[in-house]
Formats: structure tokens, sequence, C-alpha cells
């Protein structure tokens, strides 16, 4: 077995596993709001969760893309292949961090924190600084500020045009269209998240020369990282269901649904319009802060709020850092 064969079959092993702890964070906020309302059941949620990733995964391509080629340029040889390893272990460090402490903070932006504290000190390394900037930084302002206000908004006309409505009979339509928003919610999670590992396989089949494209991406690898996606929702995404369903704001069916509408709305158009890698984490929890706001500020808990948004905060630059100590060790087996 060649020196490149092996360091392939690393960084894929590690892209799966920070594939499944992915499903920690990212995968549960597609299904958190629909189980806290009472719309889904935990089993059938996340089968909603599995299959909507899997479809989603197979129009994520053009985020694969971004992911694959377009943040860094990396060293020759497999040099470039200690490097993704680094970056991918520093993202699983802090995903399994602030999974721990029940924090919804975004598996992208650890994993792009990661790809970026490794290269730095990579030699041969460039970070595409202007690339980052576009595709990564001004969404990842821009995208929880959308889904807060068009939460509010969105919340704003739905208690409008139902404001004569018999509560019971409203809860009761809200939770059969949460089936609805919750499907597009996965299935927008599969765009988005599926395709960033997706993104960093073809990374390293490329750059191992087992493949000639930078952009072709095998069907195995479709399939296994939704596969390995849902997998990781089901074991370890209910301390992250119980953050967002009920320590922002308690949530009901027409609130959920609202979140969910918006959320799924913003990851359509920024991987099928923009091709642009956001956090599913930062939508949907923006979404539901704003969605919150419309029965009165104080309906939204401020201070679990604040400590979600100080862990936005550090993810990119604690992720570079895990990744920094885990290339200085990984380095001399690389080479």
């Amino acid at each position: 077995m060649s020196a490149e064969l092996v360091a392939v079959l690393a960084v894929i092993l590690v892209s799966m596993v920070f594939d499944y702890t992915n499903g920690f964070h990212d995968a549960a906020n597609a299904i958190a709001t629909s189980v806290s309302t009472r719309a889904l059941t935990p089993r059938v949620a996340l089968g909603v969760a599995a299959v909507g990733n899997l479809v989603g995964a197979y129009f994520g391509a053009g985020v694969a893309k971004t992911v694959g080629e377009g943040l860094v340029t990396l060293p020759k040889d497999t040099a470039s292949l200690g490097v993704v390893f680094a970056g991918v272990l520093g993202a699983i460090a802090w995903n399994l961090i602030t999974w721990y402490f029940g924090l919804p903070s975004s598996s992208s932006h650890a994993l792009f924190g990661g790809l970026v504290g490794a290269t730095v000190f990579a030699a041969g390394g460039v970070v595409h600084w202007d690339t980052i900037g576009q595709k990564v930084i001004l969404p990842m302002v821009l995208s929880p500020v959308v889904g807060a206000i068009l939460g509010f908004l969105v919340m704003l006309a739905v208690l409008w045009i139902f404001r004569k409505g018999h509560p019971v009979k409203l809860n009761r339509g809200f939770r059969v269209a949460q089936t609805i928003s919750a499907t597009a919610m996965a299935v927008g999670h599969g765009m988005q998240d599926a395709a960033k590992t997706m993104g960093i396989v073809v990374l390293a089949l490329y750059t191992g020369g087992f493949q000639e494209s930078r952009t072709h991406i095998p069907g195995w690898v479709f399939f296994t990282s939704a596969t390995v996606l849902a997998l990781g929702t089901y074991s370890g995404g209910w301390r992250i269901i119980r953050t967002l369903g009920r320590r922002v704001i308690d949530l009901g069916p027409a609130e959920g649904f609202a979140a969910e509408t918006v959320a799924s709305s913003v990851l359509y158009f920024n991987a099928l319009v923009l091709k642009a890698p956001i956090s599913t984490t930062h939508t949907i929890t923006s979404a539901i802060m704003g969605v919150g706001a419309t029965k009165r500020l104080s309906a939204v808990k401020w201070n679990v709020a604040g400590n979600i948004v100080l862990a936005w905060i550090l993810t990119f630059p604690a992720a570079a850092a895990i990744a920094v100590l885990a290339y200085l060790l990984v380095r001399p087996i690389f080479g």
C-alpha cells in the first residue's frame, strides 16, 4: 500500500468523523423545531433528516466545489494531505467541545477555520483571503442578520393572516405544515453540510492522484457523506435540539414553521444561487430569535442567545488554533 493511498484514506476517515460530529450540531438543527413542537416524533424526524440529507447532497455540488478548491492552495504531494488532516481534526475538536456544552456552533466555520489554521503554517500553502472574505466571512455575517429579519417579518405575517383562527385548529394545521418545512430544512442542510465533507474528500482524492478532476464527485462520496451525517444526528443531536427548541424561546408549531421556512429558503438561495457555504446553525438559530422577538423582546432568552453568539465568534479562530497544533504534530508523518 503506497504512502499516498494511506494518507488519502486517513483524510477520508477523519472527514467522515467530522461528518459524524457535524450531525451533533447542524443536522440536529434541521429537525430541532419540529421535534420540540411535537410536530414530528423523534423517530420520524430522524427519518426525514436522513432522507433530506441524502437528497440535498446531490444538489450541493457548487458548495463542494467552493470548499474543495476555492479557499486554500495546499502544498504539494502528501504534505497537502497532512494540512487537510490537521484542519479537519481542528474542526472535530471544536465540534465536540461545543456539543458538550450544548451550544449550536457552526461546524462549517469550524472546518473553514481548521483548514486556514493548518494552511497558514504549511510551507507552500496559500490562504485565499479574498475568497474567504466573499464566500465565508460575508455570508457568516449576513446570513444570521437576514435570518433574524426574515424570521421576524414572516412570523408577523403569519400572526396577521391567522389572527382570527382557532388556536387548537391552527396548532394542528401548523404541525402538519411543519412536516413540509422540516423536510425542506433537511434538504437544505444536505445541500450545505454534506457538500462540505464531499469537498474535502474530493480534495484528498485529487491531491493523492486518485482522480483527475477537482470538481467531480463520485457517487459513493455522495452516499457516504449523507449517510454518516444522518447517523451523527441520531447519536448526539439531542443536546442541540433542547437548546434550540426550548432554551432560546418556547417554540409553538406556528413559530417552528416560520423559522424552518425562513432558514430553508436562505440555505437554498446560498447553495443554488450564490454557491456559498453558509452555516445551517447560524441561519436557523437567528430565524428562531427573529420569530421569538414577535412575541416580545423578553421572550428571547438573551443570555442563552449571547452564549451562542460568543461560540459563533470563537469558532473560526479556536478551530484554527487547534488545527495549528494538530498540524505541528502530524507534519513529520505526512512529510
